[in-house]
């Protein structure tokens, strides 16, 4: 039955497929010999990295100048000039083939991202003195990556680089409110091509480090088949219940997104299952997509891997890694519960009810069929959480295990189905060089990501931090509310022409430090991971924010629906989201700041639950049953009193220390408006007549 609902039959589902593997890096497809040419270097990049993280031991400059160099070469190779021919001229749109102009232009820009290596003695004795070839290297090195980035990102991330280089050098000329000194082409291209402290700066270090071996880990369990797995594991066990197929997408999504950067690829790999069999039980199609985008939106919030942000935030903040898993934690899984509460009351409005048994697979067979798929995840959070190794080693010893799995798995079904062993054994090794193909093709977005908005932190750091702090104060009046909300704002419109991480690397740079000192200006105190947090969390909102959103357009021809309304319901559901940032900025509990203890955590993790449900049902016009226009108020008061039970306590003298008691009065008021709504509750079948 599941097989025959969900069979990928239409147009719809190919579109999103098309766009996935844009996004993962399928551009051409060359014939003939040069079909093996970009699997082959996608192949070597994941062996480099690889040996970088067990064996090879070399300077981290090194690392990082190698790893744009296979990320440029791979970007030329395989994306053209233009997507559609322009001019009348197919020669710059060919998918067919590698043309030689993008052939010598990919060595070029290899060998002008190796150049801080081939040259690094040279480089070092020259700083600040750069001679003719170091300018016209780098000089080509930001030309071609800014390049690199407008064909596989698109247009936003360039821009703005450019925006920042200009700014850069035009800054004695600009009005007295933003201006700046200036600086010239030496000290530019020595900080931005011949230091750690642009393009090669912290972001690409731990795109080289430690990105690409979760990326990578990401797509073997993906060839493998986990992806598969999750979902019908999750429509085993929340397909019976109320609105089950959209229960069962956001537990797929949030499995998937353990290991995954990308908001569209889940919606591939959870929504071709789930998006048909929620329009099934009676969602609406707009609904269906709506769900499955918010619930792939966030997966990329969901610790250990929180896609690629995690490991720089911890980088940025200057903390060990497990203590970015604690801070993300309670807003991350309250996040996704409040997510599973939205999918209830849709549910419940709809008076839908849930598949039957008969429909779905049996939860204890489907759980062993793929238990072999959980042992390299479990062995990650181990080593991550428990025995608290580096990331790259966990990620390393991830992926050995999943090499193993992945070649004995089809050896293991033949034997029991008595079939040949031979092609099995091939089936797997062939799966394990298609993964390492897939994983560095994954990462070419990402490693671009990074460099590009690299430029940018470069400029920023070329002296103009404490300048955006003041223009941002002098925007803002000094008003901390304020410049939260523009910091929301901006990062909503510039990250819907970004991947995520590149929008956080941007925002970060930009205003992190600024929260923290206008919030000190107030006195009032702002953990430094707050505000990372709070720009990570607004660039990944920006993924379904409309009217660019590539993740509703994705599920919306999946589901057959129109994008723009998908993007405005999918920001629905996901406003439920944009609150918690604003929440833990003044209440550090929620990121466990100075939290040490495990019934503090989770009685503070319960309540901001809550305390989301409440807010979900004043968004969504309905708790048990549909809300009263005085009700509302009464929800926002508990979101509130759940959430910031420290402003509560200060207004009412009760002492600090003595907070938690307060959760107790929006329990009271949360408990009084079920009992006010009760009789209200509609007849099963009324909702939907």
């Amino acid at each position: 039955m599941i097989e025959k609902a969900v069979e990928p039959n239409d147009d719809g589902l190919e579109i999103a497929k098309r766009m996935a593997e844009e996004e993962e890096g399928m551009g051409r497809r060359p014939k003939g010999w040069a079909r093996w040419l970009i699997p082959s270097i996608a192949v070597c990049w994941s062996l480099f990295q690889l040996s970088i993280a067990s064996w090879l031991i070399i300077d981290s400059t090194f690392i990082r100048s190698i790893h744009l160099a296979f990320a440029l070469l791979i970007v030329y190779l395989n994306y053209p000039l233009f997507k559609h021919p322009k001019f009348g001229i197919a020669y710059f749109s060919a998918t067919d083939r590698i043309p030689i102009l993008d052939l010598v232009i990919s060595v070029i820009a290899a060998v002008s991202a190796l150049y801080i290596a081939l040259d690094y003695d040279g480089l070092v004795m020259r700083y600040g003195a750069p001679i003719m070839r170091d300018l016209v290297m780098g000089s080509a090195l930001v030309i071609l990556l800014l390049e690199a980035a407008r064909r596989v990102i698109g247009p936003a991330l360039p821009v703005i680089a450019i925006a920042f280089c200009l700014y850069a050098f035009l800054g004695p000329y600009m009005p007295d409110l933003i201006a700046f000194k200036g600086v010239s082409l030496n000290r530019f291209m020595g900080q931005m091509t011949m230091s750690t402290e642009g393009i090669y700066g912290i972001p690409l270090d731990v795109s080289a480090t430690i990105v690409f071996l979760f990326v990578l880990f990401g797509a073997m369990l993906d060839k493998a088949g986990a992806g598969q797995y999750f979902i019908r594991l999750a429509l085993s066990l929340l397909g019976g219940f109320k609105g089950g197929p959209a229960k069962a997408a956001i537990m797929g999504s949030g499995l998937t997104g353990l290991v995954s950067g990308s908001s569209i690829a889940n919606i591939v790999t959870t929504g071709t299952f789930t998006i048909p069999l929620m329009k099934k039980v009676g969602y609406p199609p707009t609904k269906a997509a709506a769900v499955e985008v918010a619930a792939s939106t966030d997966g990329q919030l969901a610790p250990p891997i929180m896609g690629a942000a995690a490991f720089i935030i911890a980088e940025y903040v200057n903390v060990p890694y497990v203590e970015v898993i604690k801070a993300a934690a309670v807003p991350a899984f309250a996040s996704y519960a409040a997510l599973f509460y939205i999918s209830h009351i849709e549910a419940s409005k709809l008076g839908l009810r849930g598949m039957s048994r008969a429909e779905l697979p049996a939860f204890f067979k489907t759980l062993v069929s793929g238990t072999h798929f959980l042992v390299p995840i479990l062995m990650l959070l181990y080593e991550l959480i428990v025995v608290r190794h580096s990331p790259e080693l966990a990620a390393f010893n991830a992926i050995w295990v999943m090499a193993i799995i992945m070649l004995f798995q089809h050896p293991v079904k033949a034997y029991m189905a008595k079939t040949p062993l031979g092609p099995a054994f091939k089936a797997g090794v062939v799966d394990i060089f298609s993964a390492l193909a897939s994983g560095a093709r994954n990462m070419v977005s990402v490693a671009l990501a990074t460099a590009a908005a690299g430029i940018i932190v470069g400029v920023v750091a070329l002296g103009l931090g404490q300048l955006i702090t003041a223009i941002i104060d002098t925007l803002s009046g000094g008003n901390i509310f304020l410049m939260l909300v523009i910091t929301a704002v901006t990062s909503l419109i510039i990250g819907m022409g970004l991947p995520t991480t590149a929008t956080y690397i941007v925002m970060a740079s930009l205003t992190a430090p600024a929260i923290v000192e206008i919030g000190g200006f107030n006195d009032f105190i702002v953990p430094l991971m707050s505000a990372h947090l709070f720009c990570f969390y607004f660039g990944i909102l920006a993924d379904d924010t409309p009217p660019v959103g590539l993740a509703a357009y994705a599920a919306a021809a999946i589901a057959k629906s129109p994008p723009i309304p998908t993007g405005l319901q999918g920001f629905m559901y996901d406003i439920r989201t944009a609150i918690l940032p604003f929440m833990f900025i003044f209440n550090s509990d929620l990121i466990l700041y100075n939290v040490n203890n495990w019934p503090q955590g989770l009685l503070i993790f319960a309540m901001a639950c809550f305390g989301n449900f409440a807010f979900a049902s004043a968004t969504q016009g309905w708790f048990v049953a549909k809300n009263k226009v005085w009700e509302i108020p009464l929800f926002l008061c508990v979101t509130l009193i759940l959430m910031r039970p420290d402003l509560i306590a200060s207004l009412t003298g009760i002492p600090h220390d003595q907070r938690y008691w307060v959760y107790a009065i929006g329990m009271a008021i949360f408990g009084l408006l079920y009992l006010m709504q009760r009789p209200r509750i509609p007849a099963p079948g009324a909702a939907s007549a």
